[in-house]
């Protein structure tokens, strides 16, 4: 079974931060993250970065396949201002994305990234109060 608008994806990107861009990274980031808070579809978005072991995780959940496609769409030029300080480590898909978004993916894991798509075996989401 593939996605719904019913059944959430969970994203985890692991970004290995190039030595003596630290700051640089930081202020792309906090672009990006400003800009998908007041226009992007994630339900959520959190960064954590260890400056110690220059590595960076994003986590970003979304509603659904199409809610990922309109997020590239979107965000492209943010993405790209990112990636000029960092490479993927690892990137990790929890749930069950369609076909379109699986190959969106593949560049990513092409370029020496693990990518896993994990399907959801049970769980739930509780709407913020």
């Amino acid at each position: 079974m593939r996605s719904t608008p019913s059944e959430p994806l969970l994203l985890h990107n692991t970004m290995r931060i190039t030595e003596g861009r630290l700051d640089e990274f930081k202020r792309a980031v906090h672009r990006a993250v400003e800009f998908v808070e007041q226009h992007g579809p994630q339900i959520m978005v959190q960064v954590f970065i260890d400056d110690d072991q220059l590595l960076a995780h994003s986590f970003q959940l979304y509603p659904d396949s199409a809610a990922i496609l309109r997020h590239w769409s979107l965000s492209d030029p943010y993405i790209q201002d990112v990636m000029k300080h960092c490479t993927v480590e690892r990137l990790e898909m929890y749930g069950e994305p369609d076909q379109t978004v699986t190959r969106g993916l593949r560049p990513v894991a092409t370029d020496g990234a693990s990518r896993v798509t994990v399907p959801r075996h049970v769980g739930f989401l509780r709407s913020p109060s």
